[in-house]
């Protein structure tokens, strides 16, 4: 990935530059330079040398993926903010690379500045971008994009700091003992990959479950500026004037200080900003092995609104209206087996008992502790009318494509997909072709399926383009949809799902836009698009809405749209 600068071949003279001048005064002739005067033995600095590297490394694969994960938490879609930020970075490492040439000669003194400052900017990185999309970004105006472009500015810099580090370890490495091109490039890319991966295993597994991205990120830029200082004033301590010493010891200090501050004020900058992005009336939030859960209101009044990684996914205000949307028209028929993929929340689980006739609701749900909130918090539990306190509904944790592929055939007489939409990455694999033909084969040969399918109006081809993936799976679909009844709900155009999701749209364009919720019924003949009359009546739904409905959405088809698969997702 990166172009190190390649010593001269054997023979020819070493050119050291000024920081490595005889005496250590930081001056130089320019002619064949002495080898760096060590305060231990060569092989001992050597391989201090090289566990700079390693560790460097890992700091560096750090800031990566914390940019990665904050960003598609933030900003939305994490195939689109990868990408943007593996190029970016990528393409700046050349950059610093190259501009490390000049530096060569002051590769000491070049090597300790470069990770006092990558320690800082790095490392302030995840609560900088936090703050900017907390306080001014999303809201419109000058600041619309603020958090997409201070993501490439930051991409920018650390590839930049980043890619300017071989050069200068290589020089440092050759001041050491000198040996071949080859070996060196070998020995210190080793050490670098080791590094890498230690990093990139680091961050999912220790820092972000138990420091969380912002603190994670502080500590990551603490022990980068330890590390780098350590290095440089403890092994080539000699190779710098004491102006220089002085100059990088202070200058770590404040980094050091800097970094130190803000850790200690993360928990309360985090409750600042998370009543920024939220409101005043937080009343839970928790960080679950999936995703940050989010309930605000169900006090004076206020109702309960749910988040699920900064998404608004229930408004109590109108919650009803989509769930009735979702399950009613689906139960009318044989309903006695029911599977809800996702709902964690229980809304769905809620309207799905009212029917009766209902034997077993069967939950598949990838954050069992998503239920379990949904099961103890009153607010919450309230509003599902204590659903999962039914004998009959039992709730089964993991991935529902992996659920599904163990179920027997024709286990189902209702399937009710309430997922996120299929715009968002990590649902993109629940609106596949092939996961449409696993829930096929799970339905009753008289069942029916209900998918959620997103905003039809704001994204038409997205839901049109799921309409064709069930037609291709052999299942015959009829398309409706409901406009939300509370003008004030979030123009996210969602209504409750469960599972990862974008960022909340917060533009005030966007809450002006029209909201309507998308649906489709599927089955393996054309399925009837209309209530149980057994069951009780709906509160939000009726007999004539639901046929209007259906008519509003076939206005807005796309023909001819191809579906979407595994490897080729169209969304």
């Amino acid at each position: 990935m990166i172009e190190p600068h390649v010593p001269a071949p054997p023979g020819s003279p070493p050119s050291w530059g000024g920081s490595c001048g005889s005496g250590g005064t930081g001056g130089g002739s320019g002619g064949p330079e002495a080898p760096a005067r060590l305060p231990v033995r060569p092989a001992v600095g050597r391989f201090l040398v090289l566990a700079g590297v390693f560790v460097c490394a890992a700091c560096g694969l750090v800031y990566e993926l914390e940019l990665v994960a904050l960003a598609s938490y933030l900003i939305g879609d994490s195939v689109t903010q990868a990408s943007v930020v593996l190029s970016v970075m990528v393409f700046a490492m050349g950059i610093g690379s190259l501009a490390a040439k000049r530096l060569r000669g002051l590769a000491a003194a070049g090597f300790g500045a470069l990770e006092a400052v990558l320690a800082l900017v790095g490392g302030s990185s995840a609560m900088v971008l936090y703050a900017v999309f907390a306080w001014t970004g999303g809201w419109g105006g000058l600041w619309a994009d603020g958090p997409r472009v201070l993501l490439v500015a930051f991409s920018l810099a650390i590839g930049v700091l980043i890619g300017a580090e071989v050069p200068l370890l290589m020089e440092l490495i050759q001041r050491v003992r000198r040996q071949d091109p080859g070996g060196a490039v070998a020995d210190l890319f080793a050490a670098d990959y080791v590094g890498a991966l230690v990093g990139g295993l680091a961050f999912p597994f220790v820092l972000l479950p138990f420091l969380g991205q912002l603190t994670g990120a502080l500590l990551t830029g603490t022990v980068n500026a330890v590390v780098g200082a350590a290095l440089v004033l403890g092994l080539f301590r000699r190779d710098l004037t004491r102006r220089a010493r002085w100059l990088l010891l202070t200058a770590n200090a404040v980094v050091l200080a800097l970094l130190a501050t803000a850790t200690v004020l993360a928990d309360d900058f985090e409750r600042a900003a998370r009543q920024a992005v939220y409101g005043q009336d937080v009343r839970v939030a928790v960080r679950t092995d999936v995703q940050e859960v989010v309930l605000t209101g169900d006090a004076d009044g206020r109702p309960l609104d749910l988040f699920l990684d900064g998404r608004l996914r229930v408004r109590g205000s109108d919650e009803r209206r989509y769930h009735e949307a979702l399950v009613h028209p689906a139960m009318n028929g044989p309903h006695a087996r029911v599977l809800v993929l996702g709902g964690g929340d229980g809304l769905a689980v809620r309207e799905v008992l009212r029917h009766p006739g209902v034997r077993r609701v069967d939950v598949v749900e990838l954050d069992p502790q998503l239920a379990r909130l949904a099961r103890q918090d009153p607010g919450l539990s309230t509003l599902n009318e204590h659903a999962y306190g039914d004998a009959r509904v039992h709730v089964a944790p993991g991935d529902a494509f992996h659920r599904l592929r163990a179920t027997p055939s024709a286990t189902y007489d209702v399937v009710i997909s309430d997922l996120p939409d299929p715009s968002v990455t990590a649902s993109t694999k629940l609106y596949s072709q092939e996961f449409y033909g696993l829930l096929r084969r799970v339905l009753a040969p008289d069942g029916r399926l209900v998918v959620h399918a997103g905003p039809v109006l704001a994204a038409p081809r997205a839901f049109w383009t799921v309409d064709a993936t069930l037609r291709a799976a052999g299942l015959r679909t009829v398309a409706y949809r409901v406009a939300a009844d509370d003008p004030g709900a979030a123009a996210s155009d969602v209504g409750s799902a469960s599972g990862p999701g974008s960022a909340p749209d917060r533009t005030t364009a966007a809450l002006r836009a029209p909201r309507a919720w998308g649906f489709l019924l599927a089955a393996r003949t054309a399925p009837a698009l209309r209530l149980d009359p057994e069951a009780p009546r709906a509160r939000t739904l009726t007999p004539d809405s639901l046929a209007r409905d259906a008519r509003d959405a076939a206005r807005t088809r796309i023909p001819g749209l191809p579906p979407s698969t595994l490897v080729h997702p169209r969304y």
